[in-house]
């Protein structure tokens, strides 16, 4: 007798694909172009949850950076999620300048965060 296999939800994937797509400002359209497959199949992987060919998989983590161990292995510490390595990312594209401003807003974040002291 076969054991019931618990079966992937791809749709955080899917939801990481199309989040990472919006933030580039890149279209279905203008993706399913980059990749070569059709809007339709990009809007099942992000809407649906509809699991791509593995090397369509691939190609839509490495354009979009995303890291998907923290899907696969939701119980597992990962190194960085997604959403660090998209700062990271964003972060490189800052000169000096605009770096101190935003390691500014960090600092007042994290300010913000301490308990106050009577």
């Amino acid at each position: 007798m076969y054991e019931k296999k618990e079966v992937f939800d791809f749709m955080p994937i899917g939801k990481a694909i199309k989040k990472a797509r919006k933030a580039k400002k890149i279209t279905r359209e203008q993706l399913a172009e980059i990749i070569d497959c059709s809007a339709r199949h990009i809007q099942s992987i992000e809407n649906e949850g509809q699991y791509p060919r593995f090397e369509l998989f691939l190609r839509l983590v490495w354009l979009f950076d995303i890291s998907v161990d923290e899907y696969i292995f939701p119980t597992k510490k990962t190194n960085k999620s997604s959403i660090r390595r998209h700062v990271d990312s964003l972060l490189d594209q800052l000169n000096d300048t605009e770096l101190y401003v935003i390691e500014a807003t960090i600092n007042g974040l994290c300010k913000a965060k301490e308990p106050e002291e009577n």
